[in-house]
């Protein structure tokens, strides 16, 4: 009896144990597995591996270390070689692979971020489709006023906002200032929409809808305006509805300094005398990009002992410009081309003591100074587009204008205030 009572009790407190391991946490304590939704797929119902393309790898490649499933690799890239370009695979680019749970793991999905904003899915699960997708984007839109401080790149990076939008202020500006010339002190505002990633991550900017740019005390408005609402082409008029458009570009490079002007009498570097020097000497990096500064037909281009390699370009019948001393031709005598088209390469091709190229100018046959030149602007807008023009601009003027007044009040505010050196 001692022995039987001793196994009842061992065998009561194992079901004992057993009942308190089978006891449920209480419902407010079951914590739930985040649902993740990616690419259009519930991530939680696959196992997700994640990588990037490295160096010499395919699509087929990838297939082949990671795909076991019924549809042989040859004939996957076959279905889908119309909608994936699978040469635009690009090493470093990230991919993700989703796979079953189940082992032995069979991949089901391939997705290729082809940036950071385009994707593109493979599925593999029942009969094989591709298509390419974009990751939801939202757009913001935003106005910011601010005084030049170091480079407008600089600025821009200062107030949180995407580089790229300085290169957007200098192409539409470049009629009207220089950008080389900017100083501390000039001032600008700008309203722009900017781009969201799943509302979170920023992707830039998106487009411009109004600015102005104060520099030496004068102050330049620009507003898209499309006179056509069904062109896709839009230009860029001031607060009076004239075109900042001018049928010349100001410099034939984006990046230079000159290093030499126009000037009657001139010491030549090279051969040392003093001599008329017929053009403006604009300094770049060998290779760099040279434009035209206006629409035109390539009228002659070769090479001399003098000026190397150039390209000469008619632009009407009064007008007609030269670029010398190339690295490289890009055009053929004839062609046709747009104003800011690349026609050429920097170089120090004929009598040249470094890279640069020498910009000539003509005015009815006659060669002058482009730098103290009035330059004519394009067409003017047509008046009965006017009305419609000016009443679209007149809230986006009103708001530039208040949020600059607030900005730069408070700055002259913390000038007065010793604050601000």
């Amino acid at each position: 009896m001692r022995y039987l009572f001793i196994a009842q009790l061992v065998l009561f407190s194992f079901i004992s144990c057993s009942d308190k391991k089978e006891e449920k946490l209480p419902q407010s304590q079951v914590i739930e597995e985040p649902i993740v939704v990616e690419f259009g797929f519930t991530l939680n119902d696959f196992k997700v591996e994640r990588d990037t393309i490295q160096s010499g790898a395919t699509f087929g490649k990838l297939l082949e270390e990671h795909y076991t499933g019924v549809h042989k690799s040859h004939d996957i890239t076959e279905k889908i070689k119309d909608s994936f370009n699978l040469k635009s695979i690009r090493a470093g680019r990230p991919f993700t692979l989703l796979k079953s749970k189940k082992y032995p793991h069979e991949l089901q999905v391939f997705v290729y971020e082809a940036d950071n904003i385009n994707y593109y899915v493979v599925d593999l699960r029942d009969s094989v489709v591709a298509y390419k997708k974009q990751k939801p984007i939202t757009i913001k839109r935003r106005t910011i006023a601010s005084e030049i401080n170091g480079s407008l790149s600089e600025t821009l990076a200062q107030a949180k906002v995407d580089p790229s939008l300085a290169h957007n202020l200098a192409e539409i500006f470049a009629y009207s200032i220089d950008f080389f010339k900017i100083q501390k002190g000039d001032k600008f505002a700008v309203t722009f929409y900017e781009k969201y990633i799943n509302d979170s991550i920023y992707a830039g900017v998106e487009k411009m809808e109004a600015s102005f740019f104060e520099h030496k005390k004068k102050t330049f408005y620009a507003f898209p305006f499309k006179m056509d609402t069904l062109s896709k082409k839009t230009d860029y008029y001031d607060e009076e509805g004239k075109g900042l458009k001018t049928m010349f570009l100001k410099a034939p490079l984006d990046y230079f300094r000159i290093s030499s002007k126009f000037s009657p009498r001139r010491f030549h570097p090279v051969q040392m005398t003093w001599k008329a020097h017929k053009g403006t000497d604009y300094a770049a990096a060998h290779g760099t990009p040279i434009k035209t500064t206006a629409s035109g037909v390539v009228e002659r281009t070769g090479f001399t002992a003098g000026n190397g390699n150039y390209v000469k370009v008619k632009h009407n019948s009064t007008y007609s410009t030269q670029y010398l001393h190339m690295s490289k031709i890009l055009v053929k005598q004839g062609q046709r081309v747009e104003q800011g088209q690349v026609i050429g390469k920097v170089g120090s091709t004929g009598l040249a003591t470094g890279p640069h190229v020498c910009y000539r100018f003509w005015k009815n046959g006659v060669q002058v100074d482009p730098l103290s030149q009035k330059l004519p602007n394009t067409e003017p807008m047509s008046e009965k587009h006017r009305p419609r023009f000016l009443a679209q601009i007149a809230p986006l003027k009103k708001e530039l204008d208040s949020i600059a007044a607030i900005t730069f009040k408070a700055d002259l505010t913390k000038t007065n205030n010793g604050t601000k050196k």
